[in-house]
């Protein structure tokens, strides 16, 4: 058998490039508005982005990055264990631990590398990490590269993380993992009792706040404030590519273990550090999150002024809670129709399809911004009504 093989073999994708109905790896001709992309040179509504606050139009977040590159230039050219560390990089960690209320942070390359960075590190041989069956694939990446053992437990469910905990044996090291919102169905992590059984058991919690940081909690400061819990979580890791406006990931916890996965971390000791440029569009960014909360509060009254609007329509949002709208359907081959329909209408939106999801629990993946106005989004909802009911969705 030739290695290729599986190449040759792998024909759905181009099958659906063929038909036209490919929704993957689409070109943006023009991002720089946010709520409205350029697609093939026609404006669209984008409610697939995760630019929560819509700080990537902003000028002043644009210009950070700008005066930074003219500053320190377009790369450092090593890694952060080398030659790779700027002040901006050490202010950042600074300035971020104190933001989620932590000894000390780590800023990482790519929000991906920190979670493989920090749980590979942190979770040994004789270890368990325990995580969300719907948690991020970065997780799950993360754990296949510790050499502990992965456990996983139900959605969202109590009596299901307890029995696993249970399972443990009492002299391993445990680790609890789990999304703050979780990035397809948009529902909150149920943190008062994740932190209950934790305790219980002599397990350690980490909350990946990746669309929960600039969405939840006082400033956006995330999952674990929102909760008042932020003291009885051990590590919050968050991500630069959603609110932040920017490219890049943090781990933020007790200033001894920053201090162990700073040396132990492969992710973080052999990747380049983060450009100049998108450690000053996080900070800028940062700034405007302490300064300007109002932008939080549009971002929930645009969040539930859609969810209402899908709800009235007849549309299954399934059990989100936050500015993460999913629209359920089930059926692969609908699924791809509907985003097709809705992008020939003027609506970008995101195809999940399995392994993303469980079998038969394909859905359209959306997500609002503080910028969205109210003109965008009542012609998204009349958009959304005209497809669903042509498709037999509503």
């Amino acid at each position: 058998m030739d290695l290729f093989d599986k190449c040759n073999e792998f024909t759905i994708a181009r099958e659906a490039i063929a038909a036209g109905i490919y929704p993957f790896f689409t070109v943006l001709d023009d991002n720089s508005e946010g709520t409205e992309v350029v697609i093939r040179g026609r404006k669209v509504i984008m409610i697939g982005s995760n630019n929560y606050l819509g700080l990537t139009a902003d000028l002043r977040v644009r210009q950070a990055a700008i005066d930074a590159t003219a500053k320190y230039g377009t790369s450092c050219t090593g890694s952060r264990f080398l030659n790779g560390t700027l002040e901006l990089h050490v202010e950042a960690e600074r300035r971020l631990a104190r933001f989620v209320g932590k000894e000390a942070a780590l800023v990482f390359s790519t929000g991906m590398q920190t979670n493989l960075g920090t749980i590979s590190a942190l979770v040994g041989k004789d270890d368990v990490v325990i995580v969300d069956k719907e948690d991020h694939a970065s997780i799950y990446d993360g754990c296949r590269l510790a050499l502990g053992e992965m456990k996983r437990y139900v959605h969202n469910d109590m009596a299901s993380l307890e029995k696993v905990l249970q399972s443990c044996p009492d002299s391993a090291g445990k680790l609890v993992v789990v999304d703050g919102i979780f990035s397809m169905g948009g529902e909150i992590a149920p943190l008062p009792e994740m932190v209950a059984q934790c305790k219980k058991y002599g397990a350690r919690l980490m909350v990946d706040d990746a669309h929960s940081l600039g969405v939840l909690g006082d400033h956006g400061r995330g999952t674990a404030n929102h909760f008042h819990l932020t003291d009885q979580v051990d590590l919050i890791m968050g991500t630069f590519s959603k609110s932040f406006a920017s490219l890049g990931g943090f781990i933020a916890g007790d200033d001894v273990v920053m201090h162990y996965v700073q040396h132990h971390a492969r992710s973080f000791m052999f990747s380049a550090s983060m450009t100049a440029a998108n450690v000053a569009a996080v900070l800028a960014a940062l700034d405007i999150m302490e300064k300007e909360p109002e932008r939080i509060q549009k971002l929930w009254h645009n969040a539930e002024k859609m969810r209402a609007g899908f709800k009235a329509l007849g549309f299954d949002t399934g059990a989100s809670t936050t500015p993460v709208i999913p629209i359920m359907i089930g059926d692969d081959m609908k699924t791809v129709m509907a985003w097709n329909a809705l992008f020939q209408a003027g609506v970008y939106t995101n195809t999940v399809l399995p392994p993303a999801v469980p079998p038969n629990k394909s859905l359209l993946r959306t997500s609002y911004m503080a910028t969205h106005t109210d003109e965008q989004m009542d012609r998204v909802l009349d958009i959304f009504g005209k497809v669903g009911k042509e498709i037999g969705l509503i």
